[in-house]
């Protein structure tokens, strides 16, 4: 062996260790350990194990999420019930509900198919399919599905029929649908909210208040109620009365994206920028690269002065360029950086679309006139400037455009009506339209308040103030519930020679807005209700605090109450958001500054407005009196001398002139 261990050393026999061997017990004991690890992992894993998936149950879950008003969860639950039990058809019917409530109709259609194809009966589906095709702009489809649904879905296809009425351009077919519908039906929140989505488009306030009202209280957990419920108050008495709804309708359903747009944008009017943001923060999650949120970014953006970034934002989101908005704040955009004729294409859109804008008429004139185009300017300014109650910036455009085409004897003449201080009664702005035109609309569409005011407008612009005031009273004494109908019996009323206040006060109850509140204010001020004027700017202020037309409004009373630190403040805030352009708000502040004390101040905003307009009798007399409270009383008198001369019926020019002696 000897010598095979030297040929083969791997047979060689090696020495036994002592000490390491393992004895049969440990062996035991170790394979034991072995098996019980083995054990219980395989028991771990077992209770690790998801449960299988109940798709009842998720379908529950969908239907409990879509009756509580959360339709953004429900259809999360619905999606997950139809992909735990592809062929349940139930869960496919239930789906297409959630995506009918979130406005997706193309969705909804595709799920309803899914249900048809697995067995779901098809008879129970086509209010349901109605729906879909109406969200997906099908009217025709729509009226199709709807007249094919069961005789225990009337309610429901009634409601889509109605809606499709509408769409095709019959909205008093529509609305008497309806209008029927919750006579028969007084408990269905459903045809109260859809009768108040119509009135609301239409213009009827008074309708649309009482509808969202009764749909708010059918369905008090329905978002799409409250949202609308929001949507009337803040047209009725604006912004800040709105928030409380939208915020009921969010806690519903915390991602609704009309409802986060509306919320973002009532926020943003009425100055909570921050809060804006947190409400568009959110809609960018729930819907990625929506276009609303790409605008409302925009609009931000615009607000903290990067125009920039809200110029590249538009640029990104064609999906919004034929809004008005939209329009509005690329033109504005493209002013402040030089790119006039940019800038009036997109002005030019609105005035075209929004023809009684006249904010529109005057950025599209001033974009013309700086392009080099003063007969457009002309031509767009001239509804403007024949009013007796134009305003100085109208009026001084008219007349730069008016020097630009070489014609100085007429630019003479309406800049001497932008000097002067009192101004003629308000004229209603009347349509271009022809009278028989309108009259057509109106007859074509018997019942809808909105022809019927356009033909009392061209009554007014064809001079036949008789027959448009029995038009415009017979018209409110019909009970027409729209602020419009309200404010032309108003407005004929002031052009006869009537008090127009009480026809402002109800048009002013059905929609608070801007031009309702001044026409309020300067109606009450014309008729001695001073205190009667200053609530109603009050009452607009609060829930409009952003306004600038408010806001320069208030400075004005102020200045007039003899508030000087608190007109200084309004002012001053005014001015830093529009610029110092404005002849009216420079003699205010300088009002403000010579009441204050604080003659140099005074002087320099006297001196800015006598500049721009040294024939306007109230930039004169401010110069004057900024003069005098910095003591160059000499300079003063015959500024106040030429003050007097300019307007020699105005009374607080006269006292300014005998108070300096």
């Amino acid at each position: 062996m000897a010598d095979a261990a030297m040929l083969y050393p791997m047979m060689r026999q090696r020495r036994r260790r002592r000490g390491l061997g393992v004895s049969p017990r440990v062996r035991s004991i170790a394979v034991l350990a072995v098996c019980a690890l083995l054990v219980l992992g395989g028991t771990a894993k077992l209770l690790l194990r998801p449960a299988p998936v109940d798709a009842r149950l998720l379908l529950g879950n969908a239907l409990v999420t879509l009756e509580a008003g959360n339709y953004s969860a429900a259809r999360s639950n619905a999606l997950a019930a139809a992909a735990a039990a592809p062929q349940y058809g139930a869960a496919q019917a239930v789906l297409a509900r959630a995506y009918l409530e979130l406005g997706d109709g193309l969705a909804a259609e595709a799920a309803l198919t899914r249900a048809e194809a697995v067995g779901f009966p098809a008879a129970r589906l086509h209010q349901l399919r109605a729906e879909a095709r109406l969200l997906q702009g099908d009217a025709n489809g729509a009226l199709a599905e709807a007249a094919k649904a069961e005789s225990r879905y009337f309610d429901f296809a009634e409601r889509i029929r109605a809606r499709a009425l509408a769409v095709q351009g019959q909205p008093v077919a529509a609305k008497t649908a309806l209008e029927t519908l919750v006579a028969q039906h007084p408990g269905n929140g459903r045809a109260w909210l859809d009768l108040g989505r119509l009135r609301f488009a239409g213009g009827d306030l008074g309708g649309a208040s009482e509808a969202a009202g009764a749909a708010a209280r059918l369905m008090p957990r329905d978002p799409h109620a409250l949202a609308l419920e929001g949507e009337v108050v803040r047209a009725r008495y604006g912004l800040v009365a709105a928030l409380p709804w939208f915020e009921a309708a969010l806690r519903r359903d915390a991602y609704a994206m009309p409802t986060l747009i509306d919320y973002a944008a009532t926020l943003g009017e009425a100055g909570r920028n921050a809060d804006m943001l947190a409400s568009l923060r959110r809609a960018a999650e729930a819907r990625p690269g929506d276009a609303r949120v790409l605008y409302l970014y925009a609009v931000l953006a615009a607000r903290a002065g990067k125009l920039e970034l809200a110029g590249s934002l538009l640029e990104r989101n064609g999906a919004v360029s034929g809004l008005p908005g939209a329009q509005l704040l690329r033109g504005a955009i493209d002013y402040a950086g030089g790119q006039w004729e940019r800038a009036a294409a997109s002005w030019r859109a609105l005035s075209e679309n929004q023809p009684m804008n006249l904010t529109a008429r005057r950025l599209l004139a001033a974009a013309l006139l700086r392009s080099g185009d003063a007969q457009g300017a002309l031509a767009v300014l001239r509804p403007l400037a024949v009013r007796g109650d134009a305003d100085a910036y109208a009026l001084t455009l008219t007349a730069r455009a008016f020097e630009a085409t070489g014609d100085r004897v007429s630019a003479a003449m309406f800049l001497d009506r932008a000097a002067a201080v009192g101004r003629g009664g308000s004229a209603a702005f009347a349509t271009d339209d022809a009278l028989a035109t309108l009259q057509a609309g109106a007859a074509a569409a018997p019942g809808d308040p909105t022809y019927a005011v356009g033909v009392i407008r061209g009554l007014i612009g064809s001079g036949d103030l008789s027959r448009a005031l029995g038009q415009a009273r017979a018209l409110v004494e019909d009970g027409a519930g729209t602020p419009a109908a309200q404010t032309a019996y108003g407005d004929v009323l002031a052009l006869v020679g009537q008090r127009p206040d009480a026809a402002y006060a109800r048009a002013a109850d059905l929609q608070f807005d801007e031009p309702a509140m001044l026409r309020l204010i300067d109606a009450r001020s014309r008729s001695g209700q001073a205190e009667a004027a200053a609530a109603t700017l009050s009452l607009y202020l609060a829930q409009n605090p952003q306004s600038v037309a408010g806001q320069r409004l208030l400075g004005h009373l102020q200045v007039a109450a003899g508030q000087w630190d608190a007109a200084i403040e309004t002012l001053e805030g005014v001015r830093r958001r529009v610029g110092s352009g404005e002849v009216a708000l420079l003699c205010d502040l300088a009002l403000a500054y010579a009441g204050d004390g604080d003659g140099d101040v005074a002087v320099r905003y006297g001196r800015a407005a006598y500049v721009a307009q040294p024939m306007h009798a109230g930039a004169a007399d401010a110069y004057g009196v900024a003069l005098a409270a910095a003591g160059r009383i000499d300079a003063a008198r015959q500024l106040l001398d030429k003050a007097v001369v300019l307007a020699p019926g105005d009374a607080v020019i006269a006292d300014h002139r005998r108070q300096l002696g």
